[in-house]
Parts: structure tokens; sequence; C-alpha cells
């Protein structure tokens, strides 16, 4: 089992260190910023360079650097937003009386230049892996991208936890785009099919057929869909899942969002 549980480990420590680490970045002084998207962009270039050097290879290290790669290139597409970088063409408050369709596009309004760049990336990634057997940072970047699209439209339409004190304070206008809710229709939908996705790829990991680079690359998938399904899973339950990036927000705590102040529709 060892075969499989470093890359489950592996994959694990990178999805917490990696999100931990674009949080600390956003909550420092807007004047580090640009530095640190300075930093961002050359490791981004680093990445990009990384895949398309092991797109051919397909032992075990390069599953992981592929995995590695895909990760840092979409840390940069979260730093550019969160950062107010690569945000839309109206990164404002939503106003008061807008409902349904018109609050979509004008959360969408929000984000679409970001939206555009995950695009790009993806595309980026696709044409360095293009014809070429190891295409892990591919499904990496796919999974990672799906699923938060996913995240991102239930936290739209309704969650129990919202996570407000995440935000750093220039984009706490995106707190009167979310809603607290007990349920929403579409959160059965994204678990379901995120669990689906979790077990068909950790069966084919453990398939006897499964060659030891197969399997690595497929075990780190695979713990990718679960942290994934797992952190839709914290929108809803009642757990203290903030607490696991706590240490990210220098000097501070996780309050508990006040409705009245943030503007979050409750239901």
């Amino acid at each position: 089992m060892g075969a499989y549980a470093a890359p489950a480990l592996y994959a694990v420590l990178l999805w917490w260190s990696a999100t931990g680490l674009v949080l600390v970045l956003q909550h420092l002084p807007r004047t580090t910023h640009p530095r640190s998207m300075v930093a961002a962009t050359a490791a981004l270039a680093a990445a990009l360079w990384a895949i398309g050097a092991v797109a051919d290879d397909e032992t075990e290290t390069g599953a992981y650097i592929g995995f590695t790669a895909a990760v840092i290139v979409w840390g940069w597409q979260e730093m550019s937003y969160y950062m107010g970088f690569v945000s839309g063409p109206k990164p404002a408050a939503c106003a008061p009386n807008l409902r349904g369709v018109d609050r979509f596009l004008a959360a969408l309004a929000t984000s679409l230049w970001h939206e555009f760049a995950i695009l790009v990336g993806g595309l980026a990634i696709l044409c360095l892996t293009w014809g070429q057997g190891n295409r892990v940072a591919l499904w990496t970047y796919a999974l990672l991208a799906l699923m938060n699209a996913s995240a991102r439209l239930n936290l739209f339409l309704g969650v129990r936890n919202l996570h407000t004190e995440f935000l750093p304070p220039h984009l706490g206008y995106l707190a009167c785009y979310l809603s607290r809710r007990p349920m929403n229709p579409l959160f059965p939908v994204s678990v379901t099919l995120g669990t689906a996705v979790t077990v068909q790829i950790a069966c084919a990991a453990l398939g006897a057929k499964a060659m030891p680079e197969t399997a690595t690359g497929l075990s780190l998938l695979a713990a990718l869909a679960a942290l994934a399904t797992l952190e839709h899973w914290f929108l809803m339950l009642p757990l203290p899942s903030a607490a696991l990036w706590n240490w990210s927000l220098p000097g501070r705590t996780a309050p508990v969002a006040d409705v009245r102040e943030t503007g979050i529709p409750r239901e």
C-alpha cells in the first residue's frame, strides 16, 4: 500500500501548504502584492517549462513533477485573482435589488478575466502535453478548475459555511454575492460526482494492470479529487474546517461574519 499512500500523502501536504501560502501572501499589505506576483509569475514560467519537459516522461518522477507544476500554475491563477490583478470588467459589490440571472451576471463580471485566464492556462498545458504520454499535469489542472467552479457556484447558490474571514479586505465586496443556506440544489450533484470521480480514479490506481508509474499518477489525482470533494463538504458540515488554515492569517482569528455587515443574503 505504500505505493499508493506516498502519492496520496504528498497530494494532501501540497494542497494544504499551497492553499495556506496563497492565503498568507494575499493578506500581506497591498504594497507587497506586486513583488509576490512577479515571483509567482517566475514560478509559473518554470512550471510550464517543467510540464513540457516531462510530457514524455511516464515515470513516477514525471508524475510527481507534472502534478506539482500544475498546482503551481493553478496557484498563479488564484493569486492573480485574489490579489486583484486579474479579476473582471466590474469588480464591485452587488446592487441590493439584483436577483436571479442578473445577480449571476453581476457576479460573473467580477471575475470574467479570471475565468478566461483559467481557460488559457488549461489550453497552454494541453498544448504542452499534446500527443505525449504523461498527462498528469493536464488532468490535475482540469480537476482543479472544474471543482473550483463547482465550489464557487455552490457559494453563490448558498451554503452553510461561507468562510468570509479568508477574503482579503480589498475583496470584501465579494461577500454580497455569497448566500448562507442549509442546502442548495447543486450541492448533492457536486459531491456525488466528486465522489464518483474519486472512486473511479482510485479503482484504476488499484487495478492489477496499473504499472507503478501509472499508479502514482492516478493516486495523486485520486487524492486531489477526494480533497476537492472534502472541500465541498466543508462548505456544509458544521465543522471548524477553517481552523486548517488559521495559521495563514497572521495576527487574525477566524471570526464569524456578521450578515448585517457583509451583506450576505441569508435564508
